[in-house]
């Protein structure tokens, strides 16, 4: 049991972490946001916190100090600076350190050396030495009292819904009318951005008699609770500041602790707790005492009141938008996804067999429950798959930290723009995307963006730039990784490709086929081997990746412009729509996705068996494959064959088979040894009748016709 509940420790303080490093590089970025610092700020608290539940006291006591400077910054009394924000990510990466290592004193050295430089990072702005101010100079009474520090109010808050609190006092000027000033509407626009608690004081208004209807005697004080800025409160009384009276506190509510009356007059220094203890040894009501002893006035209590009630309010609506959230997801292992999936994949077998069954014996009401049974598993099927998808953006995020760093490292000032991060992809693509585009963004920044000096000798910005763009494309989805950077040197890698003997010395390419030349295994164009490339294994390991997840990647580029790498993706690995196809006694599945459509087999001359010709398609040659031939199928060659016309991302190609059989419900599973070395076969699928079909590689016959020129 603690083993299970140290893995939730383990695995949610892994999610701050990756959280922590976002707002980190978000904070790099926009250094006076305040929600941000809040974020970081909770998040070392949150670590902090259940790391000394959980026993684990180093990674407390470490955090904690993070933490501690974390809080200076909060407060003002310290600015975000590159050296903190470089230094706080080097204190992320120890901490993941000493969680992956799960002991005690390991890494103790490395703990105090860090704690160390928060120290000194701290001692430049402690006792006098105050952090730059960027708040505007506006004539307002603004105080912030010395409250204790009630930190959990944000712990379980995302960052966008940081709330603070403030209590407002606005006793306009008694001429405000005479201008055209509504203060009523002021306390509203005050009102307007969060939850507020008003009270409206009508002592100062004079009897009838004496009533001057031009003049102001009202004054309010609200309390509000809001994602808003104490300069956004300021803004709603920008007109009105030079003679009214305006005080803003900014205070800090618990949702553990619900302070009593007596309390909040204390801390208000409204009474002292002297005069509290002496009231309540009374045994009489507090609150009537209080007002009786002339300790504080009605409207004193009034205020007090107010403030208790507003507290309760915010309290109770923070707590059931929490238990909301919490009951709308819960965590689930990844594993009894797989295993769901892994289920769904059974049933899809077992109806298609049931079906087959019906169908044979001729069992009507039989094959009325196996379409119904069909069509529930259908909706399982994509309901499951549903909750396997996942947003690009949780690996998109993780670059961030990489083009950071990278930048540094080579002195070159280069910034990351992601573009589609909401696009979603299964869950096991994703997990195996990661090397791939680590692999294309290092190659990216380190050949692909110029040195600052040298972009500004071409005219360019010295900045450079990345962008990682994701979309779907049918059941693709398609990520582009482009730079604005020199582009590919097609020169040089043709006379690479000619040094290394990867090509002849009498071929004859293209440029786009000498770019493709990049992803040759051993190839490099680097003059240097560096920390960072040059050994010439990346570019080839990057399509030995995308390959096996059934995807491709092609490379686009232009001198002095940059270059692009597209990577093809299927949404899903584990199940697929496809069409069933036979030739002679074997059968293929043909992934729906590729297919464009189906047309009768009309060669133009007799038909010699040859393996790849052309046909005539609405007056166009489309180039087609005798599956037959390809595959040295025997048997009897049927008079009527049809061709399945299928496409990979530029190219149509038409697949000669004896006949369709129709659409089929795919689910993948791997190739064995007999069957994979054979090119042009990406798995197997078990058919209602209990035969295995072949799924075809509709990428790898494309490329593998591209080979012949006279074909493509």
């Amino acid at each position: 049991m603690l083993d299970k509940i140290n893995s939730v420790f383990f695995e949610e303080a892994a999610e701050l972490l990756e959280q922590l490093e976002g707002h980190l590089l978000s904070l790099d970025e926009n250094p006076n946001d305040k929600d941000i610092i809040a974020a970081v700020f909770r998040a070392m608290h949150t670590i902090k916190g259940s790391s000394g539940m959980f026993g684990f006291d180093e990674i407390s006591k470490f955090t904690h100090e993070v933490e501690n400077t974390f809080d200076m910054v909060r407060n003002g009394d310290a600015p975000v600076t590159k050296e903190l924000i470089s230094l706080t990510l080097k204190a992320r990466d120890h901490i993941k350190l000493l969680l992956d290592s799960k002991t005690q004193g390991e890494y103790n050295s490395q703990s105090q050396t860090l704690i160390q430089e928060f120290k000194n990072f701290m001692a430049q702005y402690s006792e006098g030495n105050t952090a730059p101010s960027n708040t505007k100079n506006v004539d307002f009474v603004i105080m912030n009292d010395d409250i204790p520090e009630l930190e959990s109010v944000s712990d379980d808050v995302e960052a966008e819904e940081v709330l603070l609190s403030y209590k407002i006092t606005f006793a306009p000027s008694r001429d405000i009318l005479k201008n055209g000033t509504r203060p009523k509407m002021l306390v509203r626009e005050l009102a307007d951005l969060g939850d507020a608690s008003i009270l409206m004081f009508l002592d100062d208004i004079p009897p009838l008699s004496q009533l001057d209807t031009e003049l102001c005697y009202v004054s309010w004080t609200v309390f509000l609770t809001t994602k808003a800025t104490k300069n956004d409160i300021q803004d709603v009384f920008i007109f009105v500041n030079d003679d009214s009276k305006i005080d803003i506190r900014s205070f800090e509510i618990d949702r553990d602790f619900s302070p009593k009356i007596g309390e909040i007059l204390i801390h208000n220094k409204i009474i002292t707790k002297q005069n509290l203890d002496e009231v309540i040894s009374k045994r009489i009501k507090v609150e009537q005492m209080l007002v009786e002893e002339n300790l504080v006035t009605p409207e004193q209590l009034q205020v007090a009141i107010l403030e208790q009630e507003h507290y309760k309010n915010i309290v109770k609506k923070q707590n059931d938008s929490t238990a909301s959230q919490a009951s709308q997801s819960i965590r689930v292992s990844s594993d009894k996804l797989d295993m769901l999936i892994d289920i769904v994949g059974e049933l899809v077998t077992f109806t298609a067999r049931l079906n087959q069954i019906s169908q044979d014996y001729g069992i009507s009401s039989l094959l009325s429950l196996s379409e119904q049974g069909e069509k529930l598993i259908l909706n399982l099927r994509d309901t499951a798959m549903d909750m396997r998808m996942l947003p690009i953006g949780t690996i998109f995020s993780r670059f961030r930290r990489l083009v950071r760093d990278l930048s540094s490292e080579l002195g070159k000032d280069i910034e990351l723009e992601t573009e589609g991060a909401e696009t979603e992809l299964d869950k096991t693509v994703i997990e195996k995307l990661n090397d791939p585009l680590v692999h294309l963004i290092r190659n990216s920044i380190d050949h692909g963006i110029e040195m600052p000096e040298v972009r500004k000798q071409k005219g360019k910005n010295p900045v450079g730039t990345v962008k990682l763009i994701a979309k779907h494309a049918g059941a693709f989805v398609l990520i582009t990784i482009q730079d604005d950077g020199a582009g590919l040197n097609t020169n040089k890698i043709h006379q690479k490709a000619l040094e290394k003997g990867i090509i002849g010395p009498n071929a004859e390419l293209s440029t786009q086929e000498i770019n493709e030349l990049i992803f040759a295994p051993g190839f490099s164009t680097a003059d240097k081997v560096s920390s960072i490339s040059g050994r010439g294994v990346g570019m080839d390991v990057v399509k030995k990746d995308i390959t096996a997840l059934n995807g491709t990647v092609s490379v686009e580029s232009k001198e002095d412009e940059g270059s692009s790498f597209i990577l093809k993706l299927p949404l899903t690995l584990a199940i697929i729509e496809g069409m069933l196809v036979q030739i002679g006694n074997e059968k293929f599945i043909i992934p729906l996705s590729n297919i464009e459509e189906c047309l009768i087999f009309n060669p133009p001359t007799e038909d010699d068996g040859s393996m790849c010709s052309y046909i005539d398609s609405r007056g166009t040659y489309l180039p087609y494959v005798n599956l037959r031939t390809y595959f040295e199928i025997e048997g009897n060659v049927p008079k009527n064959r049809q061709v399945v016309v299928v496409n990979d991302s530029d190219s149509k190609i038409g697949l000669v088979v004896d006949s369709v059989i129709g659409n089929h419900q795919t689910v993948i599973k791997p190739l064995g040894k007999l069957y994979s070395h054979i090119d042009g076969l990406s798995g197997a699928t078990i058919l209602g009748d209990g035969s295995v079909a072949l799924i075809l590689d509709v990428f790898k016959l494309v490329s593998l016709l591209k080979r012949d020129e006279s074909i493509l």
